[in-house]
């Protein structure tokens, strides 16, 4: 595949956990403070599996990265001037004002925001994303995924691949 910076999207079919999450560390070190990334999908997709790996990919193998679905926010503190990483799942949200009480726009301002569940913020979710959206693939553990880039993630991600 050798998309153009025109493109609208990006279509990678992923075989296994592991190759997703590669392609969720390579990512990651594109990433930077500021950025958003809207993870879409229906249950059982894979984007807490990407989440995890972008996150590990930032700080350590190691880290923990439980799943926000009960918490709706983790966050992961900035080391030697790295930007600190906030993990949102929205899927218990019930308004999407209710943001504000958990430090959306302080995220917002000066840290890497991944949300799961982007569309219950309805017109709250900043225009300037990168939507990653998830869908089951041919075999059980196969996933398709797709990258919508804004125009400020056209060029950074024009030649990733799986």
């Amino acid at each position: 595949m050798n998309p153009s910076v025109a493109d609208a999207a990006l279509s990678f079919d992923l075989p296994s956990e592991a190759v997703t999450a590669a392609l969720a560390a390579r990512l990651a070190r594109r990433s930077r403070a500021g950025d958003v990334i809207a993870l879409r999908g229906d249950l059982g997709t894979g984007k807490t599996v990407f989440a995890r790996a972008f996150i590990r990919a930032l700080r350590s193998p190691a880290e923990e990265v439980p799943s926000p679905t009960f918490t709706l926010v983790q966050t992961y503190e900035g080391e030697a001037g790295a930007p600190a990483i906030w993990h949102f799942d929205f899927y218990r949200l019930t308004r999407p004002e209710d943001v504000f009480e958990l430090g959306f726009e302080e995220a917002l301002a000066q840290s890497i925001v991944l949300i799961e569940w982007p569309e219950r913020l309805g017109l709250m979710l900043p225009r300037e994303r990168l939507e990653v959206r998830f869908a089951p693939g041919l075999t059980s553990r196969a996933r398709r995924i797709e990258l919508s880039p804004s125009p400020a993630w056209r060029g950074r991600i024009a030649d990733l691949g799986p």
